[in-house]
């Protein structure tokens, strides 16, 4: 109980000048706009992850987030293994396997903007958002039991990177046929499943945490599984 009280006290106490923001985060996804060209499948994705990112910004600055500092540490560790993610890819180094799909076919001719839009939504939610929660609880000092209010609102505002995707990329109703492959994929990968299973891996790595070989091995295991599914999505369509 205790620690509870303690945690809450921090949480709802006005964020100071040195607590993170994300506005950081949102400069360096604005900076890598200039760098790809509008096709390019990374760049698919990082168009629709800034705009959420940018309304993740919004709503914790108009007070919708109660515990404010949870939801802005987790807000920012999660966006950074994405921005880690792809400057390992820039500088030529292997980026975590649940990415390496997305960079590799980036270019890919037969790959659509919406099947990139999905294989990065499965990595960095299917992945790194579990990652992300166990960082928060070790920057934080608490247990995950009490970032669940702040990860929903998070998950929440990552329903709109789906509708978002649904708006922009999906093909029309003249091309979104039963024959079409895309009409799969869509069936196939699902943003609330990505979300149960992030918070399960999340809750069970911290359990684990103690053991670190058991954990490195999850861990792995883990990436590999989301990148395996990743591949699948960005098979060329055409």
């Amino acid at each position: 109980m205790a620690q509870t009280e303690e945690f809450a006290a921090h949480v709802d106490a006005p964020c100071g000048p040195g607590d993170p923001s994300v506005g950081p985060v949102l400069e360096r996804m604005r900076a890598f706009r200039s760098h790809w060209p509008e096709r390019d499948g990374v760049a698919v994705f990082n168009r629709v992850y800034l705009a959420v990112t940018e309304e993740l910004g919004r709503r914790i600055d108009h007070g919708e987030f109660p515990d404010r500092r949870s939801a802005v540490t987790l807000g920012v560790l999660f966006a950074e293994r994405y921005l880690d993610a792809v400057e390992t890819a820039t500088a030529g180094s292997r980026p975590p396997a649940c990415w390496r799909p997305l960079f590799q076919y980036r270019r890919h001719p037969g790959v659509r903007p919406l099947q990139f839009a999905l294989a990065g939504m499965n990595a960095h939610i299917g992945h790194d958002l579990a990652l992300a929660v166990v960082d928060t609880c070790r920057t934080l000092g608490c247990e995950p039991a009490l970032l669940e209010g702040a990860f929903d609102r998070v998950g929440d505002i990552l329903t709109l990177l789906e509708e978002r995707i649904r708006e922009d990329l999906m093909p029309g109703p003249d091309l979104l046929e039963i024959a079409d492959p895309v009409t799969h994929l869509l069936g196939s990968w699902s943003l609330e499943r990505a979300r149960d299973g992030a918070w399960s891996a999340a809750r069970l790595l911290w359990s684990i945490r103690a053991l670190p070989s058991l954990t490195e091995e999850f861990t792995e295991r883990l990436d590999a599984a989301v990148g395996l599914v990743g591949r699948c999505l960005l098979t060329p369509c055409r």
